[in-house]
């Protein structure tokens, strides 16, 4: 990990840094100098690490909650180079959505495979931020909807530190075999009217969740209409369960 910037303003500290050849930052409490919980920020598809709406999360809970928060440019995302193949799969998946097909599979298969190479990642950031003193080897959440969810749930399944997790606007296709392997407690968003993901297949996804703990968070609106009373709910959450 070699950090590129720095800066601090209202109580948060951010740095900017690469891992190998995958960019990220991490926020944490002015001053920390001591262990803290983390949580990893998957960000929505053709978003990225700095995305508005993972900024004002992120300075929530560092300010709120004291924690670390840490996201990354997934495959093909912000500062990471084009992906020809993914930009030809894109294409030719809006184009068969014009044809006709369904949009909701051609999403689920289009996400496994970015999964396959974000999961190894961010592992891999989550040990190397943990060795910094003032993060420490304490408890991981995670946070992602829409991308972030598909990309979150193999995460989630395939990482034992990750303590509790906030997941929701995808569906069941490609994920129901790691969905069975989350048994942390969970917060699943789902927009009433979303176009983009069928409301039966988020509903199935929430019912594959292999957790005792899962709560089902239901609002009107279209995929990106998820209002922001949910921010509120997220950080009590995570509160309750990494604190």
């Amino acid at each position: 990990m070699r950090f590129t910037a720095e800066t601090s303003a209202d109580g948060v500290r951010e740095q900017l840094f690469f891992l190998g050849e995958v960019p990220g930052v991490l926020w944490t409490p002015e001053g920390a100098d001591s262990p803290r919980p983390l949580i990893v920020v998957g960000h929505g598809g053709g978003r990225h690490k700095k995305d508005p709406d993972v900024v004002h999360l992120a300075r929530r809970f560092v300010l709120e909650c004291g924690f670390a928060v840490v996201a990354v440019d997934v495959p093909g995302h912000g500062d990471r180079p084009v992906v020809e193949e993914y930009n030809r799969i894109a294409a030719d998946n809006q184009a068969r959505v014009e044809a006709g097909e369904e949009l909701a599979p051609l999403i689920a298969g289009f996400q496994a495979m970015v999964a396959r190479q974000t999961v190894p990642e961010w592992q891999a950031v989550v040990d190397e931020v943990q060795r910094l003193d003032h993060v420490g080897a304490g408890p991981v959440g995670y946070w992602g909807i829409s991308l972030g969810c598909g990309l979150g749930v193999p995460f989630v399944a395939a990482e034992p530190r990750v303590h509790a997790a906030v997941l929701g606007l995808g569906g069941v296709l490609g994920t129901s075999e790691y969905a069975a392997r989350v048994t942390v407690p969970v917060e699943f968003l789902v927009q009433w009217e979303d176009e983009r993901v069928p409301r039966d297949q988020s509903l199935a996804l929430f019912d594959a969740l292999g957790s005792a703990d899962k709560t089902l968070h239901a609002n009107p609106g279209k995929h990106g209409d998820v209002p922001a009373l949910e921010h509120d709910s997220t950080v009590r959450f995570f509160s309750r369960h990494l604190a």
